[in-house]
């Protein structure tokens, strides 16, 4: 009963707080800066997700899935999307503070909204086109009747081809790129000395670096035990242990909170965010 009310629970705040996100960045003018830009890709992939888990709370509380064969593709493929689009567009971000920082008077014909949102098109399609195999094998499972990954024979290894798939194209693979535009940002910060909050534009890509930095660290904390458990899973069988699958249900929801935990570290990094939010609500 616990996890149902988990992922309804999290399908609430992230719906709520995601839909304010896509209000905001839409409404008003000053909203529209690149960082936002994707930030608002984040918060679309977020919303799509949470339109999924009722449908996921529900098979959980019956333990068998009621709706057919097409609505278990497509929350399975909204599922992947947002997986992979969330840390496509935080790879992206990352690489975006690098230009802003390390390169600042060249990289500003790149960092353009018109750009960002071509960046983006491009980050929507690739993920498309990484979720192919969960929108070809994702089915009704015959034996249990549960919405799953309907592999071919030999199941084994298709799963673990899969499991390594997703852990090095959907995690591991851009948090070393996003790993190294920071590490990069912080040598050059070193290295020339800048006087940290000398002018006032230095002070506000100061912020919008740091509020990024918080986002990626936040969601590396909600999917690593995630992937790390994918990976554990494949080197030793687990045994079907109370207390495991307690804990693997516990992993899952904690992935799934990140698409809640967004907009309110925007509304506590971010002023705009912040006077945006307080105006739209009215506080």
């Amino acid at each position: 009963v616990l996890i149902p009310i988990c992922y309804l629970l999290v399908c609430a705040v992230g719906l709520s707080g995601n839909t304010l996100v896509i209000y905001v960045v839409l409404r008003y003018a000053k909203m529209k800066t690149v960082t936002n830009i994707y930030i608002l890709n984040l918060a679309v992939a977020d919303v799509l997700f949470m339109l999924g888990l009722p449908f996921l709370a529900t098979q959980n509380a019956i333990s068998y899935w009621p709706f057919g064969s097409f609505l278990c593709r497509l929350v399975m493929t909204l599922d992947g999307i947002n997986q992979f689009t969330s840390i496509f567009c935080l790879t992206v971000m990352s690489m975006d503070r690098y230009l802003a920082v390390v390169h600042p008077i060249k990289s500003t014909k790149w960092r353009r909204p018109r750009v960002a949102k071509l960046i983006s098109v491009t980050v929507w399609t690739f993920s498309f086109l990484v979720v192919l195999p969960v929108i070809i094998f994702s089915d009704v499972q015959e034996d249990f009747h549960t919405c799953n990954m309907n592999w071919p024979e030999p199941v084994n290894i298709w799963s673990a081809a899969f499991i390594i798939y997703t852990s090095v194209l959907g995690f591991f693979g851009p948090l070393l790129v996003i790993c190294l535009c920071y590490l990069l940002i912080v040598i050059k910060v070193k290295s020339s000395g800048i006087r940290v909050g000398s002018t006032r534009r230095r002070r506000s890509e100061r912020k919008v670096t740091r509020m990024v930095v918080i986002i990626v660290v936040v969601f590396v904390f909600c999917w690593l035990p995630f992937y790390m458990m994918n990976i554990v899973n494949l080197i030793f069988i687990l045994p079907e242990d109370p207390v495991l699958v307690g804990v693997y249900f516990f992993v899952v929801v904690l992935s799934y909170a990140n698409s809640c935990a967004n907009p309110i570290l925007y509304g506590f990094l971010s002023d705009n965010f912040k006077q945006s939010f307080q105006k739209v609500l009215c506080l």
